[in-house]
C-alpha cells in the first residue's frame, strides 16, 4: 500500500489550501482515512477523519469549523479543504488509512509541509 499526499504550501494567514491523499493498494472495503498533523517540537495530532461505510466525518476542536475532509473522485481517496488558517496551522500534514476491523493495517504517507505566514 503507498499513501500518497499533496497540496502542502505557504499560504498567509486567513488563506486556503486543499490537501489530497490517496492510498493505491488498498483493497479493504470499510476504512477510516484521516488527517493528522505535526508541529515542530509537538506530537502529531489528529484533525479530521473520513469513514467510508457510514459517509461520515470526525474532526478535533482545533480546527472545526475551518476544515472540511470528503471523499475524493479516486478509490479510497480524500481531500481536505482548510479554511482560514491561522499561524498555528502551521505542520507537517500525514495522511493515513486503516482497516476498520483490525488496526494493524494501518498506512501512512510521507507527509506534506504547510507554512501559514506573511
Amino acid at each position: 500500500v503507498q499513501v500518497v499526499e499533496s497540496g502542502g504550501g505557504l499560504v498567509q494567514p486567513g488563506g486556503s489550501l486543499s490537501l489530497y491523499c490517496e492510498a493505491e493498494g488498498f483493497t479493504f472495503s470499510s476504512y477510516a482515512q484521516s488527517w493528522y498533523r505535526q508541529a515542530p517540537g509537538k506530537g502529531r495530532e489528529l484533525i479530521a477523519t473520513y469513514i467510508n461505510v457510514n459517509d461520515s466525518s470526525i474532526y478535533a476542536n482545533s480546527v472545526k469549523g475551518r476544515v472540511a475532509i470528503s471523499r475524493a473522485n479516486a478509490k479510497n481517496s480524500v481531500l481536505l479543504q482548510m479554511n482560514n488558517l491561522k499561524p498555528e496551522d502551521t505542520a507537517v500534514y500525514y495522511c493515513n488509512i486503516r482497516w476498520l476491523s483490525d488496526n494493524t493495517y494501518s498506512y501512512w504517507g510521507q507527509g506534506t509541509q504547510v507554512t501559514v505566514s506573511t
